[in-house]
């Protein structure tokens, strides 16, 4: 079947609409009218080819949101009608051990939801900036948020499981004092997980504007990074950091705020390395750096349950398909709160 899209024709063109192949359903296929599509970092340096490997046509999107439209013959846990959601992932080998611990995310044979090899036209997945997508079933998750939520749901099948999975596997909850580095698409979301998880959040931001915003997402205290005083005033205090920040910074200054035991998670992902931390920081605390990426597929539905339980979803800013390559000007200036989602009926 042609649907209608959004992508790249080579990494120094802008986005344009484009007329791309979706798969009949197979047996165990469900397909997806595609509703809203968050946009993600990572849409961006695939399609401007700043990522090594971009295949073109490059049809970026794995934040989807949409309504099943049909099922292959042998399908059980989805209908016609659900609301659906497709992260960052389609497939997997599902026989490797990491696939059946439930974490295909870091399967070696993990299928992404773009730019990764398939036998569908024209040999690579192509994503969510599209009318519709076909997905075997397995990796399709049930969205249980009210309908009118669903743009604001998006953003969760990435910024939401990326910083739900450290929280979750380290387990951030009552009594602890979590930090969280940075403040937008992921890190506005690791701070009202953090908070619903029971945790006392402390928020840090190079921005003195960022505070009382960070409040208002429910950060319990907010520190400036840039005042020596106010990062001093928590040192050795924080059982767990999750460092959000996609630019290349002093480990150091977040490591001595670690109790003893303490682990920073790093989930952003910088274009340079961050300089080396110092070795005395880790062994005199027995302190850990670690990362993190997505989540697999039950923790994923996991995760969507529970922002539906307690009323999560991502702050937003819908943009119509042709203001993509807008979008992405004003995303790399840091000029969104906190995240684009596109309207899919605008393509």
């Amino acid at each position: 079947m042609t649907v209608k899209a959004y992508g790249s024709l080579a990494g120094d063109k802008p986005l344009e609409k484009l007329d791309i192949t979706r798969r009949a359903p197979g047996a165990h296929d469900v397909q997806i009218d595609i509703l809203y599509c968050g946009i993600c970092h990572s849409d961006l340096h695939q399609a401007r080819a700043e990522w090594a490997g971009t295949l073109f046509p490059c049809v970026p999107g794995h934040e989807i949101v949409g309504r099943v439209s049909a099922v292959g013959g042998h399908v059980t846990s989805h209908n016609v009608g659900d609301l659906v959601g497709v992260g960052c992932m389609v497939d997997s080998c599902r026989e490797c051990s990491e696939c059946h611990d439930g974490l295909e995310n870091y399967c070696d044979g993990m299928i992404g939801t773009y730019n990764f090899p398939t036998s569908d036209e024209p040999g690579h997945t192509l994503g969510g900036y599209s009318q519709q997508i076909v997905v075997r079933e397995e990796y399709v998750l049930k969205i249980r948020h009210k309908e009118e939520e669903l743009a604001a749901v998006a953003p969760l099948l990435c910024a939401g499981i990326t910083t739900y999975s450290p929280l979750r596997h380290w387990k951030v909850g009552p009594g602890m004092k979590v930090g969280i580095v940075g403040i937008g698409g992921l890190g506005h979301m690791g701070i009202k997980l953090a908070s619903a998880m029971g945790a006392h959040v402390v928020a840090f931001t190079t921005s003195e504007s960022k505070r009382e915003e960070a409040k208002a997402l429910g950060a319990d205290e907010v520190i400036l990074s840039k005042s020596q005083d106010e990062m001093a005033s928590v040192a050795g205090k924080l059982d767990f950091i999750l460092n959000t920040v996609a630019a290349p910074h002093d480990l150091d200054a977040y490591l001595n705020l670690l109790k003893r035991d303490g682990t920073m998670s790093l989930v952003g992902a910088p274009s340079e390395p961050h300089p080396s931390p110092g070795v005395f920081n880790l062994i005199f605390k027995r302190r850990s750096i670690a990362g993190s990426m997505i989540g697999g597929i039950p923790e994923t539905q996991e995760m969507l349950d529970f922002c539906a339980e307690h009323g999560i979803t991502s702050d937003i800013e819908m943009i119509r398909a042709e203001d993509i390559e807008t979008a992405y000007a004003r995303m790399l200036k840091g000029d969104v709160k906190y995240r684009f989602v596109m309207d899919i009926a605008t393509i």
